[in-house]
C-alpha cells in the first residue's frame, strides 16, 4: 500500500507593505454615557477622549473604539445626542467607532449565537453611529467581543465590510481560545505570526501583540521589542486595550493606563511604525 500526504499553502503578497500599527480599544460605553449624561459642550470635556486626542497630537496615533449598544445601568446609544456631529467629523481622520457587542454581559455573547443575531446587533450599533457621528466616523468591526464567533458568521461579517478580525490565538487549558474557532493548525501559526488569510470568507485574522491594561508599564517595551526583531511578527503591530480601565470607578482601575498607551505608541512611532485603520486597503496598507 502507498499513501500520499499533501499540504498546500496560498500566499498573499502585500506588495506595498510598510511597518504599521493599529490601536484598538474594546468595551467602550462609559465615555458615551458620560458625555450624554453630563451634556458637555465638547466631546473633549470627557477626560477619556481628551487622553486620546493628546496621544494623537503627540504621536499622530489613530484609534478604533469598539462600542456597545447598552450599559448595565440602562444607558443605550439612542440616548446619545447628535449635536456633536461636527466634532466627530473633524476627528474622523484619527478616530473611528465600530461595533463590538450589544452589551458587555453575558461573556462570549457570540460564541454560539447565530450569524443572524450577530449581524442584527452589528446593524443596530452601526445605525446609531451613523446617526450621532456620521458616516465618516463609522468603521466595520475588527474585534468581536471575546473574539469568538461561529464560522458560519464570517461570510456575513465580510458582507458587512469586515476585512480583518483580531484575536489572541492562545491556548487555555490546552484549548485554543479567543481565536474565532480557527482550527488548531492555523491558530498555532497565528500564535507566532502577524496574520493569516481565511480564503473561504476573505477575512484576515490578526494576532493581538499587546493588551496595555494587562501589561505593567515597565514591561511594555520588553513585550514589543522582541516582536519587532522577529520577521514573522515585525511588520504589523496590533496594539490593544480596554476602555473600562481608564475609569476610577471601575473595580480594576489602572491609574497609569494613559501612560501605558503613551509608552507603547511612542515606542512603535520611534521605530518607524505608521498608524493605520485595518479596514482601509489591506490591513491599513495600499492595495
Amino acid at each position: 500500500l502507498s499513501g500520499r500526504s499533501e499540504h498546500r499553502v496560498r500566499v498573499i503578497w502585500d506588495r506595498h507593505s510598510f511597518p504599521r500599527y493599529r490601536f484598538s480599544i474594546d468595551d467602550n460605553s462609559f465615555f458615551l454615557r458620560d458625555i450624554a449624561q453630563k451634556k458637555y459642550k465638547s466631546l473633549f470635556d470627557c477626560f477619556y477622549l481628551k487622553i486620546l486626542r493628546d496621544l494623537n497630537a503627540r504621536h499622530g496615533a489613530r484609534f478604533s473604539l469598539n462600542i456597545y449598544y447598552t450599559t448595565e445601568d440602562g444607558f443605550e446609544l439612542p440616548q446619545f445626542p447628535d449635536r456633536y456631529k461636527g466634532e466627530w467629523k473633524d476627528i474622523s481622520p484619527w478616530l473611528r467607532l465600530a461595533f463590538h457587542a450589544y452589551a458587555n454581559d453575558p461573556a462570549r455573547p457570540y460564541q454560539y449565537a447565530s450569524p443572524k443575531q450577530l449581524i442584527a446587533d452589528l446593524d443596530k450599533v452601526a445605525e446609531q453611529i451613523h446617526r450621532f457621528a456620521g458616516e465618516q466616523s463609522y468603521a466595520p468591526p475588527t474585534v468581536i467581543h471575546w473574539g469568538m464567533v461561529q464560522p458560519s458568521a464570517l461570510k456575513p461579517l465580510f458582507q458587512r465590510g469586515v476585512r480583518v478580525l483580531s484575536g489572541y490565538f492562545r491556548q487555555s487549558s490546552g484549548i485554543w481560545d479567543v481565536n474565532y474557532f480557527v482550527d488548531e493548525e492555523r491558530s498555532e501559526y497565528l500564535s507566532r505570526h502577524d496574520a493569516l488569510m481565511d480564503f473561504d470568507s476573505g477575512i484576515v485574522f490578526s494576532k493581538v501583540d499587546i493588551v496595555c491594561n494587562s501589561v505593567p508599564i515597565e514591561r511594555i517595551v520588553p513585550t514589543l521589542a522582541p516582536l519587532a526583531d522577529d520577521p514573522n511578527t515585525a511588520e504589523i503591530m496590533d496594539l490593544f486595550t480596554h476602555e473600562q480601565y481608564f475609569w476610577p470607578f471601575y473595580v480594576n482601575y489602572v491609574p497609569d493606563h494613559a501612560q501605558r498607551l503613551d509608552t507603547a505608541i511612542r515606542w512603535v512611532t520611534e521605530h518607524g511604525y505608521k498608524p493605520v485603520f485595518y479596514h482601509e486597503g489591506f490591513m491599513g496598507g495600499p492595495v
